[in-house]
């Protein structure tokens, strides 16, 4: 019993925020550390080519800039609407320094997870009352499993062009839905008005980015707006500005040519608006089955006092649970939409790590609103909220601390290594998989700046870290990856082989 109380005692109040955090940048440090051998690969050439060309020519970065305004606005004439993704895309770090590629998962994981952190953060205290201190162990841990289990690493992660265009897009609509959401609780009007700025500002980035992100911010500013009317007259103002802004820069995005022009050309095809409405509402019920493995459930148990206990004494109302509910669903489920219109499918890697991530925070959010709602109404004939209460209150930080010890077991413990990406990033730089890709990597890139070969012939990689799992180049020079590598450097041809053994049969 002592050795309980001693861990229960521990594990409170900012002494268990310390540690969460802790955690949290323990499970970071070998995703970072694997992104030392991170390289360029993928679409990454094909948007690039221009700005590294003028690069190359120039030396000059805003030369280079200019070109990726440039590139971005012929690219919104011909391909695609998306006028900030295509920008930052062609503004990829790897055009004016091959090497630097272990800044990618540096920029992907500070936006996404501060973002992250700051949006939850804020709604658990400022809409559910919760305790500053409570909501950022709860927010650091859930960060902490995400990062375990989200769904496509490489793609969230280490790969610039995918996570630009969804992971980093979304991050600003996080830090703009947390300014927004600021500006209505702010006490003083000039700190709300600088919110609303900042707001009006990030709107216009957010709504040129992918539709996915797109969707969900007018869909949410949208009701920001409606409770704004109904609660909060006086700040209707700070909520409209940037929900204006933002509707036109989505307009603008999902008007241009491009999307015409490529739409004609695409062989995909999409549902109806209607059918891509209700699948989208069946995905949703799909995807959160795969996105709550044991990992998760035993965090939402270790979290169940806990938060039992801030919405409690939370000041709040919680009168409307069915409500929120059926609003948080809503609001996961628009984002399976798009894909669904515009392509018939979902699944698609790169756009799943931002619903994952907002679907965990919805699950959040609501758990703590019913807990929020039975801890304040009155005891029902059968007792049963009451006795749900009581069951939480007593096991309290018991019950968290066991679930939490069971958790940290799963996770170093379980029997694939490559299940949890941080166990199994470890695991690849340990057994010099990742040093071996590399130099491999290297090698190649020697080959593609030779100036005296034209067609290149590659090797294939003989190792590769399991979180790195791109498609690799083909050994047919036809293939639209090897004619961007081969566009890039200017070959006249880029494929696979073995290119030790022709090289010496020359």
């Amino acid at each position: 019993m002592k050795a309980w109380e001693k861990a229960e005692n521990f594990l409170s109040g900012r002494r268990a925020v310390f540690l969460a955090a802790g955690l949290l940048v323990l499970s970071l440090i070998p995703l970072l550390w694997l992104g030392k051998y991170n390289v360029m690969c993928i679409d990454d050439y094909d948007y690039g080519r221009r700005v590294h060309d003028v690069w190359q020519e120039t030396g000059s970065f805003t030369a280079s800039v200019q070109e990726a305004w440039r590139q971005n606005m012929d690219f919104y004439q011909d391909w695609q609407g998306t006028y900030i993704s295509c920008f930052l895309m062609g503004m990829c770090p790897m055009n004016f320094d091959y090497n630097i590629a272990w800044i990618v998962p540096i920029l992907m994981i500070g936006m996404f997870a501060s973002s992250s952190f700051i949006v939850g953060r804020h709604i658990l205290v400022r809409w559910l009352g919760c305790e500053k201190t409570g909501a950022s162990l709860s927010m650091a841990l859930l960060l902490f499993v995400f990062y375990q289990v989200i769904e496509a690493p490489f793609e969230g992660i280490y790969w610039y062009n995918g996570s630009t265009h969804y992971v980093l897009l979304q991050s600003v609509w996080f830090f703009l839905l947390t300014l927004v959401s600021g500006s209505l609780w702010a006490e003083k009007k000039g700190r709300a008005c600088a919110f609303c700025a900042a707001a009006a500002v990030l709107s216009l980035v957010v709504a040129g980015g992918n539709l996915v992100t797109g969707l969900q911010a007018e869909i949410l500013m949208a009701l920001l707006v409606c409770f704004a009317l109904f609660q909060k007259k006086d700040r209707i103002a700070h909520v409209i500005i940037p929900f204006l802004t933002g509707s036109a820069g989505f307009l603008v995005n999902i008007l241009a040519p491009g999307n015409g022009r490529r739409g004609s050309i695409d062989m995909d095809e999409g549902y109806s608006a209607v059918k891509a409405v209700g699948l989208s509402f069946y995905n949703t019920a799909v995807f959160a089955i795969r996105w709550t493995p044991v990992l998760v459930i035993l965090l939402w148990l270790a979290l169940l006092p806990l938060l039992w206990k801030y919405m409690k004494a939370s000041e709040r109302d919680f009168s409307h649970p069915v409500l929120v509910t059926a609003g948080a669903y809503c609001v996961v489920s628009a984002m399976f939409t798009p894909t669904l219109f515009a392509l018939g499918m979902t699944g698609l890697s790169r756009v799943d790590n931002i619903i994952q991530m907002t679907y965990y925070l919805a699950v959040l959010m609501v758990t703590a609103y019913w807990l929020g709602y039975f801890s304040h109404r009155k005891q029902r004939e059968d007792g049963a909220p009451e006795a749900f209460g009581i069951f939480l209150e007593r096991t309290g930080k018991r019950m968290s601390v066991a679930c939490l010890l069971l958790l940290l077991g799963v996770w170093t413990l379980t029997a694939d290594k490559n299940t949890y990406t941080s166990i199994s990033a470890l695991r690849s730089v340990a057994r010099g998989e990742a040093q071996t890709f590399y130099q491999e990597a290297m090698a190649r890139y020697e080959l593609y700046t030779d100036e005296d070969m034209t067609d290149v012939v590659i090797a294939p990689y003989s190792a590769r870290p399991a979180l790195f799992d791109f498609t690799d180049l083909s050994e047919d020079e036809g293939n639209w990856m090897n004619l961007a590598v081969a566009r890039y450097y200017h070959k006249d041809s880029v494929r696979k082989g073995v290119y030790e053994t022709e090289h010496a049969d020359k």
